[in-house]
C-alpha cells in the first residue's frame, strides 16, 4: 500500500491551500482518491501527513485535477502517468518497489 498527498500552496492569487490524499494496493486498477480539503483542513492533512512519515508531493496541476473527483473514485485516467510517476519515485526512495505494505 502506498499512501501520498498532493498539494497546492501556491499563493499568489490568492488561492486557497488545498490538499488530496491517494491510496494504491496492487489490486485496484488506479489510485483511489481517500481524503480532499482546502484551507485549515488541508493544511492539517498535510501536516498528520509529515507526522506519520507519509510523503507529500508538492503539484499544483495534478492537484487541481485530482480534486474534481470524489473521495473513494479512482484517479481520472489523465492522471495516471503523473501519478505513476510520483508513486514509482516515492517506492524507489523507500526500498520498497516490490514489496506492499
Amino acid at each position: 500500500m502506498n499512501d501520498t498527498f498532493s498539494e497546492n500552496n501556491q499563493s499568489k492569487r490568492k488561492e486557497e491551500f488545498s490538499a488530496v490524499s491517494l491510496k494504491y494496493t496492487k489490486n485496484l486498477n488506479a489510485p483511489v482518491i481517500t481524503a480532499k480539503e482546502k484551507g485549515v483542513l488541508a493544511r492539517k492533512m498535510v501536516a498528520i501527513a509529515r507526522e506519520n512519515n507519509i510523503p507529500v508531493v508538492e503539484d499544483k496541476l495534478t492537484e487541481n485535477i485530482l480534486s474534481l473527483s470524489e473521495i473513494g473514485e479512482c484517479i481520472p485516467e489523465e492522471t495516471w502517468s503523473a501519478v505513476a510517476v510520483i508513486f514509482a519515485m516515492i517506492s524507489e526512495m523507500e526500498g520498497d518497489f516490490t514489496n506492499e505494505k
